[in-house]
C-alpha cells in the first residue's frame, strides 16, 4: 500500500493527518505494507476501510475510490453477512471464516465470490474497539474449480455407470472399491463393495489368479487385458467368461494410486462358440453315419438365367452308397453328361427363389430312384443347394409289382372267386405279402411272406380257413386294429393305410397296407385282399432326413450365431477401451487440475459411446427388427439432398455425379434409413477406389417380369431402383457371395465392423425389396436397391422451424415411466421434472398396471417393451386402456421388437422410441404426446 497512501491525501479522509493516527492503527497499516496477503482495516464508527496493494483485486472496478470511504458504501451488497459479523468483532470478538460465500457486484454485474478470512478487534488507548483488522484470501476459483470437480466427477459416475460393460475402480495396495456400477452388480451379486478390499468381498477367488493379477498391475503399473476369461463366483456352478482390463490408475507424479476395472460378461458368446464346435462336432457324426444320401450343390446358370450344370461342394458317405458314385468336387457334366433335364430345373428353382422341394424321380444315369428333399443354404447369390435323398428303387419295384399283382388278382378273382385254389397259387407266386378274406373274415388265401411276418410280429403263423379275427381273441386292442382295415374294404371301400402291428414285447414294425374289395359277376363284395409293404426302414430314412435338415438348420444357425457374437465381442471391446481410457484421462486430469483437457475427453468418450448405439442399430437393421417409419418418398429429392454430404465425405478425389430418371416412381420407405444406406454404399465405393475415380448414383423405374423377378430373389411388380456405381478395384465372385455376411470385411483390421452392406441387406428386404451386386474385377462396382413402387403422392418434406411447444404443467399433468432399469427411469424423470411435469416410477408391469388400475391422474405412459412382472410393456398397456381408454402410449426399447408392440402396427396415441435415444430427443417427443389433444 506504500504507492497507494503517498498518492492519496489521507488528510482528506476521515482518519485525518498521519501523524494524528493512533500508534495502532500506524503499526496495522504498517504490517499491510510488508505483507504479500491481502488485508483491510475498518476502523471507526464509520468503519472505514483502508487496505493493502494485493487487496485491489477483490475489489474490482471499485478501486481506487474505495480508500478511505465506509466500509459498506463500498460494499453494501453484502451488509446482511458481513454486518453481523463485524458487529461481533466491535463487540471485542475474533471472527474466522474459512469459506463465506457472497454475491458482490464489483464489477458491474452481480457474481459468486468465496472468502476465507480473519477479522481481529483492534482496541484503542482506552482498551475499547476502535477498528477491525482482517487477513483475507479470495477462495472463489479454488471452490468453483471444486464444485466443477465435483460435477465432472458426478458426470463421471454416470457415465460409468450407463456403460453397458461391468466398471470398478480400486484404489491403493490392498484393492479397496471406491466404486461399482450396476452391470457390475448385476454379475456379481449384490455384496457390501465400498470400502472394502476385493479379497473380503470375493472370498471364492482364492487361487483363481485374480489377486495376483491386480497386485502386479498395482506393482509393475502395467495394464492388464484378457479375452475369455474363465471365473467361478460364489453359488454358481459352472465358470463364466468375462473379457477384462485392469488399468492402473495414476497420480499427477506418475504414481499408481489404484486400479481400473472394465470388462464384459462374454459367457453367452463363449458358450455359443463352445455350441457351434459342438453342433459342427455332431452335424459331422449325423452327417457321416446316417443313411440317408447328402451333399451340398452349388448351381452354375447360363447368360437366360437356366441351371446347366451343378457341382458337388460337400457329400457324405452314404451319398456314394444311394448312387454308386465318390464325385465330391465334381461337375455333374464331368460324370453324368446324360443327367435328366428335370433334375437342373427343379434344383436352379430352389437355388433362385428359395422354396424346397420335395419329389420322387428316377436317375436313368445311375439306374435308380430317388425320393429327394432340396433347400437353398448360404446365401442367395452364392446359387447352393442342399440335397437329402434315398434310394427307393426297391419299393419302386415292389409297387410296379403290386400294380401288377393287383391287375392280374382282379381280372382272375372276378372270373372265378369260387376257385380258392387258383386264388391260392396267384398269391404263392408273389413275394409281395397278400392276404385275402371272405365277409366272415375266413382266411381265403395267404402267401408264405405274410404268414412269416405273422411269426415275426404276432409269434403265430395263420392259414387258409383260419379266421384272422378269432385268431385275435385274447388280444382285443390288435383285434380292433384288424377289424377296423378289412371293414372298410368289406363295406366297398379302396383304401391304404400306414400303420405299425405286433405285441408291444415284440418287433413292431411299419407296414404300408392297401385294402381292397373281391367283388363277384354281379359286383356284389364277397371278400377283400390286402397288399403289405413292411416301410420301417423308408420311415426311419424320412425321419433321419428330417433329422438331418433340423442339424443343417441348427448348425447354420450356430455359425450365424458365433459370427455375431465374435464380430460384437470384438467391436464392443473397442468401444470400450475408447470409453474406459477417455475416463481414466479425465480422473487423472481432474487431479492434476487441467481441467480444460477434460471437454476433450469427454467428447471422445461420448463418441465412443454413440458409435456403439450405431452399431446396435445396425445389428437390428440387420436382423430385421429396426422399427421403420416408412413414408411416401421421392427418391430424387432424397439423393438430391444428400450430394453435399456425399462429396464431402468421399473427399475431392472423386468426382459424384448424379443421374435421376424423370417421373421416378415413389417408394414408400424409412427416408432416414434410405439416406444412411446410400451414405454406406458411397463409402465403400470410396474406399475402393483409392487412388480417386467416379461415383455415379443413378434412380430408375424397373417393371420386373416373372424370370427378371426369380433372379433378383423378389415377387414380380414394378420397382424403383438406386445405384451406386464406381470406377474401383472391383469384387471377385467369392466376395460377392459373402458381402451381405454380417461382420464379412475385406478392409484391414480396425478400418471396417463388416456390417454395412448386411445392414443394407436387412433395411431393404425390411422394406419389402432387394439388393444385388454387380462386380467386375478392375472394372468397378454396381450396387443397387430395388424397393416397390408406392402407388400414391409423396409427402413434401416439411423444414419450416416449428414453434417450440410450451408446456401446459400447471394444469397438473403427470406421467407414469414404467421399466426396469433404475437408470433409464431416473432420466426419464429428470426430463419430466425439467419440463414441469409429475413423474410417478414403477419398476415392473405389475406394479405398473396397478397404478393405471387406480385413480391416480395419468396423462402419458412412458414404458419399455421389455418388462418383468408376468407381461410385456404392450400388453400392459393393452390392459391399462381398458381402464382408460384414451390412455397415451410411448414404448422405450432397446431392442425394437415389432411383434412386441403388434407387429408395428400401434394404436392411435401410441409411439415407439428405440435406446439410446437423447435427452432433447425424448424430452421433445414426451411434450408432443401430452399437449397434443
Amino acid at each position: 500500500m506504500g504507492a497507494l497512501v503517498r498518492a492519496h491525501a489521507w488528510a482528506a479522509t476521515p482518519l485525518g493527518p498521519r501523524e494524528h493516527w493512533p500508534p495502532s492503527l500506524v503499526t496495522l497499516v504498517r504490517v499491510m505494507l510488508n505483507s504479500r496477503q491481502p488485508m483491510f482495516i475498518a476502523w471507526g464508527a464509520n468503519r472505514t476501510l483502508v487496505y493493502n496493494d494485493t487487496y485491489v483485486p477483490m475489489l474490482g472496478a471499485r478501486h481506487p475510490e474505495a480508500l478511505g470511504r465506509p466500509f459498506f458504501e463500498v460494499w453494501p451488497e453484502v451488509r446482511d453477512e458481513v454486518g453481523a459479523l463485524m458487529d461481533r468483532v466491535f463487540a471485542g470478538d475474533p471472527v474466522h471464516m474459512d469459506d463465506l460465500q457472497l454475491t458482490v457486484n464489483r464489477n458491474g454485474f452481480p457474481e459468486e465470490a468465496h472468502f476465507a478470512f480473519s477479522y481481529t478487534p483492534v482496541p484503542g488507548d482506552d482498551g475499547a474497539v476502535v477498528g477491525l483488522f482482517c487477513a483475507c484470501t479470495e477462495t472463489t476459483r479454488q471452490v468453483l474449480a471444486e464444485r466443477r470437480a465435483v460435477s465432472e466427477s458426478l458426470r463421471h459416475r454416470q457415465s460409468l455407470q450407463q456403460m453397458p460393460g461391468f466398471v470398478g475402480i480400486l484404489s491403493g495396495p490392498d484393492h479397496v472399491y471406491e466404486y461399482v456400477n450396476d452391470a457390475y452388480v448385476a454379475i456379481s451379486g449384490p455384496r457390501d463393495f465400498l470400502g472394502r478390499s476385493v479379497r473380503e468381498v470375493f472370498p471364492e477367488l482364492t487361487g483363481q489368479g485374480f489377486y495376483e493379477l491386480l497386485d502386479q498391475v498395482y506393482a509393475s503399473g502395467e495394464r492388464f487385458e484378457a479375452r475369455a476369461m474363465p471365473i467361478r463366483l460364489a453359488g454358481e456352478d459352472r465358470d463364466r467368461f468375462i473379457d477384462l482390463l485392469y488399468q492402473p490408475m495414476r497420480d499427477a507424479e506418475g504414481r499408481v494410486t489404484g486400479i481400473f476395472v472394465g470388462g464384459y460378461d462374454v459367457t453367452d458368446q463363449v458358450r455359443a462358440r463352445v455350441a457351434l464346435a459342438d453342433s459342427e462336432s455332431r452335424y459331422r457324426t449325423l452327417f457321416e453315419s446316417i443313411d440317408v444320401g447328402f451333399c451340398v450343390v452349388e448351381m452354375r446358370f447360363d447368360a437366360a438365367g437356366r441351371a446347366v450344370d451343378y457341382r458337388i461342394i460337400e457329400a457324405n458317405p452314404a451319398f456314394a452308397r444311394q448312387t454308386g458314385a465318390d464325385v465330391a468336387g465334381r461337375w455333374v457334366s464331368e460324370f453324368a453328361p446324360d443327367l435328366e433335364r428335370h433334375w437342373f430345373d427343379t434344383y436352379g428353382r430352389v437355388a433362385l427363389t428359395g422354396e424346397p422341394a420335395h419329389f420322387e424321380n428316377r436317375a436313368d444315369v445311375f439306374g435308380r430312384w430317388f425320393d429327394v428333399r432340396a433347400l437353398r443354404v448360404g446365401p442367395p447369390a452364392a446359387h447352393r443347394v442342399a440335397i437329402f435323398f434315398s434310394d427307393i428303387s426297391e419299393r419302386k419295384h415292389m409297387e410296379e409289382a403290386l400294380r401288377v399283382l393287383n391287375a392280374t388278382l382282379e381280372q382272375q378273382v372276378v372270373e372265378r372267386t369260387a376257385e380258392r385254389n387258383l386264388l391260392a397259387t396267384i398269391v404263392e407266386r408273389t413275394d409281395v405279402m397278400v392276404m385275402a378274406v371272405d365277409r366272415a373274415f375266413d382266411i381265403l388265401a395267404i402267401n408264405k411272406a405274410n404268414a412269416d411276418e405273422f411269426v415275426r410280429a404276432y409269434g403265430f403263423r395263420p392259414k387258409v380257413g383260419d379266421n384272422v379275427l378269432a385268431a385275435f381273441a385274447d388280444r382285443p386292442e390288435h383285434q380292433a386294429q384288424v377289424r377296423a382295415g378289412w371293414s372298410r374294404a368289406l363295406a366297398g371301400e379302396e383304401v391304404t393305410l400306414i400303420e405299425d402291428y405286433g405285441d408291444p414285447d415284440r418287433v413292431r414294425p411299419s407296414y404300408e397296407i392297401t385294402y381292397r374289395s373281391l367283388r363277384d359277376d354281379q359286383g356284389r363284395v364277397v371278400g377283400a385282399y390286402q397288399f403289405v409293404s413292411d416301410v420301417t426302414e423308408r420311415l426311419r430314412q424320412q425321419a433321419e432326413l428330417v433329422q438331418a435338415q433340423e442339424a443343417l438348420r441348427q448348425s447354420q444357425k450356430m455359425e450365424a450365431v458365433g459370427q455375431l457374437t465374435g464380430g460384437l465381442a470384438h467391436d464392443f471391446n473397442n468401444l470400450l477401451a475408447g470409453i474406459s481410457g477417455s475416463l481414466e484421462l479425465m480422473h487423472t486430469r481432474m487431479q492434476q487440475g487441467r481441467i480444460n483437457d477434460v471437454e476433450r475427453y469427454m467428447t471422445a468418450a461420448q463418441g465412443a459411446a454413440k458409435r456403439a448405439a450405431a452399431l446396435t442399430h445396425r445389428l437390428l437393421a440387420f436382423s430385421r427388427r429396426q422399427t421403420l417409419d416408412p413414408k411416401p418418398t421421392n427418391v430424387n429429392r432424397l439423393v438430391t439432398g444428400m450430394q453435399e454430404l456425399i462429396r464431402r465425405t468421399v473427399g475431392p478425389a472423386i468426382a459424384v455425379e448424379t443421374v435421376g430418371i424423370s417421373g421416378l416412381w415413389p417408394a414408400l420407405v424409412d427416408p432416414p434409413q434410405l439416406e444412411n444406406a446410400l451414405l454406406n454404399l458411397c463409402i465403400n465405393a470410396r474406399d475402393a477406389m483409392p487412388d480417386g475415380g467416379r461415383i455415379t448414383i443413378e434412380t430408375a423405374n424397373k417393371w420386373l417380369d416373372a424370370r427378371a423377378a426369380r433372379q433378383q430373389d423378389i415377387p414380380e411388380g414394378q420397382y424403383l431402383s438406386l445405384c451406386v456405381t464406381d470406377t474401383g478395384t472391383g469384387m471377385t465372385p467369392d466376395v460377392i457371395a459373402k458381402a451381405f455376411d454380417p461382420f464379412f470385411t475385406t478392409k484391414p483390421t480396425g478400418e471396417g465392423t463388416g456390417l454395412g452392406l448386411s445392414m443394407i441387406y436387412g433395411f431393404a428386404k425390411q422394406s419389402g425389396g432387394q439388393v444385388r451386386i454387380y462386380s467386375e474385377v478392375g472394372r468397378g462396382t454396381t450396387v443397387c436397391i430395388y424397393l416397390p413402387r408406392h402407388y400414391g403422392p409423396t409427402e413434401e418434406d416439411d423444414h419450416a422451424p416449428r414453434p417450440a411447444a410450451q408446456s401446459r404443467a400447471e394444469q397438473g399433468e403427470t406421467v407414469l415411466i414404467v421399466d426396469d432399469e433404475p437408470t433409464v427411469r431416473m432420466l426419464v424423470t429428470d426430463i419430466l421434472e425439467d419440463l414441469g411435469y409429475t413423474a410417478i416410477e414403477a419398476a415392473d408391469s405389475a406394479a405398473g398396471l396397478k397404478v393405471l388400475q387406480s385413480d391416480v391422474r395419468i396423462d402419458l405412459l412412458v414404458t419399455d417393451v421389455g418388462l418383468p412382472g408376468g407381461m410385456n410393456g404392450r400388453q400392459m398397456a393393452d390392459a391399462g386402456r381398458e381402464r382408460r381408454p384414451g390412455l397415451k402410449v410411448l414404448f422405450i426399447t432397446g431392442y425394437a421388437e415389432n411383434a412386441a408392440v403388434g407387429n408395428g402396427h400401434l394404436a392411435p396415441g401410441m409411439a415407439v422410441l428405440t435406446k439410446p435415444f437423447a435427452v432433447n430427443v425424448m424430452a421433445a417427443r414426451i411434450r408432443e404426446m401430452i399437449e397434443t389433444s
